[in-house]
């Protein structure tokens, strides 16, 4: 049976506002997860500096630039090193 438009629009609009929160949570949470990935991988100065695992960097390179398939990735590696995950929303 078939949605009628008029209701279908009313739950469009009734679930937007959800939807793009979650939305803005998850590219937080990816944000949180990239800092973290820096802080515990990635040294730049000093007499040892190292770049981390080249998948990590990608991973952290795509939430920075608010692509949220870096999530998963991030996440192994954190948990891989034993690092406690940031909150997630």
């Amino acid at each position: 049976m078939p949605i009628p438009a008029k209701e279908l629009a009313m739950a469009i609009m009734f679930l937007a506002p959800f939807t793009a929160s979650a939305q803005t949570d998850d590219a937080a949470y990816c944000q949180a997860l990239a800092a973290e990935y820096q802080r515990y991988f990635v040294k730049s100065g000093g007499h040892s500096p190292r770049s981390g695992p080249i998948d990590g960097n990608i991973a952290a390179d795509q939430c920075r630039a608010g692509n949220l398939a870096g999530i998963p990735v991030l996440e192994q590696k954190l948990r891989d090193a034993k690092v406690t995950l940031p909150p997630r929303g």
